[in-house]
């Protein structure tokens, strides 16, 4: 590579250089001073995160780099903002848990870096090797914050069964895109789909997407391949969990958006049957079997389930309007997820953290304000007007709608009836039981955190909504 081409590729690339040099030196800060560099680390990692971010949205060029593996352009963009926002969230959102539960360990911020950096190359991924290299690099580090726990049992069986089910994704992943490169003899997303528009499709390169497809629906929790996501959410300590629920279903949606519409837009019939399928079966699944629930991460798990499969309604037009429904879900429901964990990282008394949903009995008369914003947050996930919620649905439904797809937006919103009985259940708890044994008050983090989301979700977004929606619009069109 020619020495200005290599410094262009390295200017469009800066963001994921910073992220991972910032997570190289704190790694050695920690490994120096010890467990005692816990909060320092924590400050830094947020601090490399914002910078990044402040990099990515002023400095860095739009343009591919590398030979075209890795590409900066607005869908890029807008979607690394919001992987940027949920890991900075989360880290932010563990302080208060890290000196109340004893879990001061300057690893969780690096890997929480090291994962995220991963995160932004998927995003940005132009061809099947950067796909899985990124991918990799954010399974790698969830593998080890599922299991940082070691003393809890719970959270090394999450991280056993998160690693050898992500294993098998893997491998079913990289089946698919040796298939790909096989019947097309191309890596590159752009170089495949010209390859298919000109001479059309064959049953092993269906094949081959479909196995791809596979793999990436298990980083979104999609049904069937939905297995790990509620024994990981509940085993999992609770900062990684709101970590786990928000930057990586972001990043892996934005892959899986740019795979099919960038690489396979002309064989759109084929995999638009897969996306549907995996839609539906994601939305009626996670619906119904939140009900029985009484353990609120767990609840949150089968939430994100549904969620992610209303997110695939707007990606199964592939059009312009169908993706630009599914920037604005994703944006929508990282600020719903992100709200509803600053309440359960809230949820702890003397004795230590709670979890059940009766645990919040009484919570309107105990703490009004966090009662008032979490009825917010499970109205806004039901998808009732005129919350923010229901304009996230809205888009990604009109959308399948005007391409034809009526019948999935009408099970999505049967899908969406269906899941308001469990999040009206946790509503009447706080509201309408009687009280029990009160949280110690919130700390100023969360707090920080909920009330940011909380006046997302509140018809505040009306005066607020309209550059991201600009933007989202800007993005979309990047395919078309």
């Amino acid at each position: 590579m020619m020495p200005d081409l290599l410094s262009s590729s390295l200017a469009i690339a800066a963001p994921e250089l910073i992220m991972s040099v910032g997570a190289m030196i704190l790694l050695m800060v920690g490994v120096f001073i010890g467990e005692k560099s816990s909060q320092t680390v924590t400050g830094l990692a947020v601090a490399v995160i914002i910078i990044a971010a402040l990099w990515l949205t002023l400095i860095t060029p739009l343009g591919s780099a590398f030979g075209g593996s890795f590409i900066l352009d607005p869908f890029a963009r807008f979607m690394k903002i919001l992987v940027l926002i949920g890991s900075a969230a989360a880290v932010v959102m563990s302080v208060g848990f890290a000196e109340s539960e004893r879990f001061n360990r300057f690893e969780f911020p690096v890997l929480v870096l090291l994962s995220t950096t991963g995160m932004m190359m998927m995003v940005s991924a132009g061809d099947m090797i950067a796909l899985y290299l990124g991918l990799e690099l954010q399974s790698l580090a969830i593998y080890v914050l599922a299991a940082i726990n070691r003393d809890s049992v719970r959270s090394t069986e999450a991280g056993l069964k998160y690693f050898v089910l992500g294993a098998l994704s893997s491998g079913m992943l990289l089946y698919g895109a040796s298939m790909v490169y096989g019947f097309t003899g191309h890596i590159e997303f752009t170089a495949i789909s010209a390859v298919v528009a000109e001479s059309g499709r064959s049953l092993g390169l269906v094949v081959g997407i479909v196995f791809v497809l596979a793999g990436l629906a298990f980083k979104i929790s999609a049904v069937p391949f939905h297995m790990w996501t509620p024994d990981v959410y509940e085993g999992a300590p609770t900062p990684i969990t709101a970590f786990l629920a928000g930057a990586p279903k972001v990043a892996a949606m934005a892959l899986l958006t740019r795979f099919t519409v960038q690489g396979f837009e002309p064989l759109s019939g084929q995999w638009q049957q897969v996306i549907v399928f995996i839609s539906i079966a994601s939305m009626v699944f996670g619906a119904f079997a939140a009900i029985g629930q009484r353990n609120i991460k767990r609840l949150m798990a089968y939430s994100s389930i549904a969620h992610m499969g209303y997110a695939l309604v707007g990606l199964a037009p592939a059009s312009v309007e169908g993706v630009r429904g599914v920037l604005i879900y994703m944006a929508v429901y990282l600020a719903m997820t992100l709200g509803t964990f600053a309440v359960i990282l809230a949820m702890r008394r003397r004795d230590g953290m709670v979890e059940d949903i009766d645990d919040l009995a009484g919570l309107s008369q105990t703490n009004p304000v966090m009662a008032l914003f979490l009825t917010a947050m499970m109205l806004s996930l039901a998808g009732l007007p005129p919350l923010v919620g229901f304009i996230g649905k809205y888009f990604v439904f009109m959308a399948a709608v005007h391409a034809g797809l009526w019948p999935l937006a009408i099970i999505g919103v049967l899908a969406s009836v269906v899941g308001l009985f469990y999040y009206l259940r946790i509503v009447k708890t706080m509201w309408f039981d009687e009280p029990a044994e009160a949280f110690v008050p919130m700390a100023i983090e969360l707090r920080a955190v909920l009330w940011i989301t909380g006046l997302i979700v509140f018809p505040v977004y009306i005066f607020v909504g309209g550059p991201v929606f600009d933007a989202a619009e800007a993005a979309a069109k990047t395919f078309f």
